[in-house]
């Protein structure tokens, strides 16, 4: 199973479902009905509260149903499985227990389009239980493993279900990519603008598989875009008026390293940060003064490093396979069925 953090943490936390039970968070938890199908929980002084009263548990695990088969609403979205409320780092936060494959087709249905040929879609099936299973494997023993945004895996539950999704999934059951016999770090991205980035540039994880290699999204127009900065844009970075914006250096790939800014010096992965991950989509750009502010053409959408999810399908419409497809996107890798 998986545990899923359904979206950032908050002071309130409601649940609804048809024949809600309660009961402890663990695998084998006796369950009582509740006589209600909409629950609302808090967190007063550190201690959990439902409905109002104080909870002497300090994790309670919510289903749907008798036999657990039923669907529950986090904050609309729409899960399988069980609901866990537990305190998170300041907050509460709602966690899906679910099998790792039921999991698996909520992701493919939300991180690429559902018509993308059927090899790309068992590539990114691959990708995202392998990418799973390695991070279950880092945050083992905590309440949960994996985020639902796109800091993790985007996961939109039921709602990003789809029959070619679910095929993609089932036909590529257990199926995971390995380095010496270990689940890999399976990074993938929308658009690489051409030629994907090291791991070790990307995202300071220097692995043998996370390799620049060409790819042939570059030809799509929507892998080319423009943002236009104003001044206001570039307060919060420190740029003075008139001050200049640079980059000050660039990886192998010519994606930015260092941008200056005024009389400051950024990590170009922050100044994107501070400037918006969907405004400035990639770190391959260029940047000049434009009146009174500044012109950004860039090319990509997203890291980098990994897999190109529109590479992927430009080479599945040339009749590439998910094998050849992940073997060109992670070089030297071993695909591996851990379970069926």
């Amino acid at each position: 199973t998986m545990r899923i953090a359904v979206g950032p943490e908050s002071s309130k936390v409601v649940l609804e479902g048809a024949s809600l039970r309660v009961g402890a968070d663990s695998d084998d938890a006796k369950y009582e009905p509740l006589p209600i199908d909409k629950v609302t929980l808090s967190l007063v002084a550190g201690k959990l509260v439902i409905e109002g009263e104080p909870s002497p548990a300090q994790a309670l695990r919510f289903r749907s149903g008798d036999d657990g088969s039923g669907v529950i609403s986090v904050g609309g979205t729409r899960v399988k499985g069980d609901v866990v409320v537990v305190p998170g780092k300041s907050q509460l936060a709602a966690v899906n227990v679910l099998g790792l494959e039921d999991y698996l087709v909520g992701v493919i249905g939300s991180e690429m389009p559902k018509s993308f040929p059927t090899e790309a879609l068992k590539a990114q099936a691959i990708a995202a239980r392998t990418y799973a299973l390695n991070k279950k494997l880092e945050q083992y023993g905590q309440p949960y493993h994996l985020g639902s945004s796109v800091i993790s895996q985007v996961y939109k539950g039921l709602d990003a279900e789809d029959p070619r999704t679910r095929e993609a999934v089932e036909s590529t059951r257990g199926l995971v990519m390995t380095w010496q016999l270990q689940p890999i770090e399976a990074y993938f991205h929308a658009s690489c603008g051409g030629r994907t980035e090291s791991g070790g540039d990307a995202l300071g994880r220097d692995l043998p598989y996370l390799q620049a290699v060409d790819c042939p999204c570059a030809k799509l127009p929507t892998s080319h875009w423009t943002l236009n900065l104003k001044q206001g844009d570039l307060k919060a970075l420190g740029a003075g008026k008139g001050g200049a914006i640079k980059v000050q250096g660039r990886s192998p790939t010519g994606r930015a390293r260092r941008v200056e800014v005024g009389a400051r010096s950024l990590d170009a992965v922050t100044f994107r940060e501070r400037i918006g991950y969907m405004k400035l989509k990639s770190l391959s750009f260029q940047i000049e003064k434009s009146g009174d502010g500044w012109t950004v053409e860039g090319s990509g959408f997203g890291h980098g490093a990994g897999m190109c999810q529109w590479g992927a399908r430009m080479y599945a419409e040339k009749g590439w396979d998910y094998r050849k497809i992940l073997q060109h996107y992670y070089p030297g890798v071993e695909l591996q069925t851990l379970y069926e």
